[in-house]
C-alpha cells in the first residue's frame, strides 16, 4: 500500500510538472473591419503571439469596433479593461497635439517621408504613451489620404455646405477651413453614413473607400495625398511589466514582424484599392491645380496652428524630419 502511495504521489508530480503555465487571455480591440489590412496585420500579430508563447498569452482580436469603439478603445487599455488594442494615434490629438504629427497637411505625403516623420517623432511619442500607462508595441502607417465627394468638385468654394466625416482635429479643422460641415463618424459606421446621408464627403485613403464599399453612395475620389496617418498597438504598462523577459522577447519579435508586413501591405494595397474604387464605379485621379493650390494653402495654415500647440517639442521634430530630405 505504502508502494502504491508513493507511486500515486510521484506519478501526480510528474504530471502536475507537464502541465502548461496557466495561460492568460488578452482581448484585442480594433477599430477596422476584419478584411481591413491593418487587421489583417493585427490577426497574425496576435496568432504570432500565442504560438510563439506557447499558448502561455492568447491574444483574440476583435475588429469592427466590436469590443470597445475607436475612441474608446485607448482608454479602456489605459484603465485595464483590455490589455491591448489598436487604434489611429492622431485620434488622440484632442490630448496632446504631438499625437497629431502625421496628420500635418503635405508635410509627408509619401511612404518614405512618412518613414523619416515617423523616425523623428516616434521618441516622443513612446514617451506620452508611457506617461498615460501604455507601452508602444508597433505602428503601420494608412496609404495616402484623398478626398472623397459625392459630386465632383473642383476647388475649395465647391466643397462649402458639403457634410464631411471627421475623425480627428485635423479633419475637423480641414472642413472649418474648406467651409464643410465636420461630423464625427467612426470607421465601422462609414457605410451606413453615407447611405443615409449623414456625410456625402471625407478624406481617407482609398483602403477605407474600398473596405467600406463607399462607390455605393459617393461617386469621386481625388488623389490629393495629403499625409499618411498612423494607426498603433499599445499594451497596458502594468499588464506589460508582468510579462515574463522571454515572453517580452517574443512579443516584440512579432512587432517588428507586424510593422514590417503591415507596411508592406499599405504600400501593395495603395494601387489594388484605387482600382477597387475605380471597378466599383467612381471617378478615380488628381485634383485640379486649382483644388490642390488652394488646399496647400490651408496646409500651411494647420502646419503653423499645429507647430503653436505643439511647441519646442512638436518643432523638434519637424526640424530632425526636415533634416533628412
Amino acid at each position: 500500500m505504502k508502494k502504491l502511495t508513493s507511486l500515486m504521489a510521484a506519478t501526480a508530480l510528474t504530471a502536475a510538472a507537464a502541465l502548461p503555465v496557466a495561460a492568460e487571455k488578452w482581448d484585442m480591440p480594433m477599430a477596422y473591419s476584419a478584411s481591413n489590412f491593418h487587421s489583417a496585420t493585427g490577426a497574425e500579430f496576435a496568432k504570432c503571439v500565442t504560438t510563439g508563447t506557447g499558448g502561455e498569452i492568447e491574444i483574440v482580436t476583435h475588429p469592427s469596433g466590436s469590443l470597445f469603439k475607436g475612441a474608446d478603445i485607448k482608454r479602456a487599455i489605459q484603465t485595464g479593461q483590455a490589455p491591448i488594442g489598436e487604434r489611429l494615434l492622431s485620434g488622440h490629438q484632442n490630448e496632446n497635439a504631438l499625437f497629431g504629427f502625421d496628420s500635418i497637411p503635405f508635410l509627408a505625403t509619401s511612404f518614405d517621408d512618412s518613414a523619416k516623420l515617423w523616425d523623428a517623432a516616434k521618441p516622443s511619442i513612446e514617451n506620452l504613451l508611457a506617461e498615460q500607462n501604455l507601452t508602444l508595441l508597433y505602428a503601420v502607417p494608412w496609404p495616402p489620404q484623398g478626398l472623397y465627394f459625392k459630386d465632383e468638385v473642383n476647388s475649395v468654394a465647391d466643397m462649402k455646405g458639403i457634410k464631411f466625416r471627421s475623425y480627428n482635429n485635423a479633419t475637423s479643422r480641414l472642413a472649418e477651413l474648406t467651409g464643410m460641415l465636420p461630423v464625427t463618424i467612426e470607421a465601422a459606421e462609414i457605410s451606413q453614413a453615407f447611405a443615409t446621408g449623414v456625410a456625402d464627403s471625407m478624406v481617407s485613403s482609398g483602403s477605407t473607400g474600398y473596405d467600406r464599399k463607399v462607390w455605393e453612395s459617393l461617386d469621386y475620389f481625388y488623389e490629393v495625398d495629403a499625409w499618411l496617418p498612423r494607426n498603433y498597438v499599445m499594451v497596458n504598462s502594468d499588464i506589460w511589466a508582468g510579462v515574463s523577459d522571454a515572453n517580452k522577447n517574443v512579443i516584440k519579435a512579432c512587432a517588428e514582424l507586424a510593422e514590417y508586413a503591415g507596411n508592406w501591405r499599405a504600400k501593395e494595397y495603395t494601387g489594388f484599392t484605387l482600382q477597387g474604387l475605380r471597378d466599383g464605379g467612381m471617378t478615380v485621379g488628381p485634383a485640379s491645380e486649382q483644388m490642390t493650390n488652394e488646399l496647400k494653402e490651408i496646409g500651411v495654415t494647420m502646419t503653423n496652428e499645429w507647430l503653436e500647440a505643439a511647441g519646442d517639442e512638436g518643432k523638434a521634430i519637424v526640424d530632425a524630419f526636415n533634416a533628412q530630405q
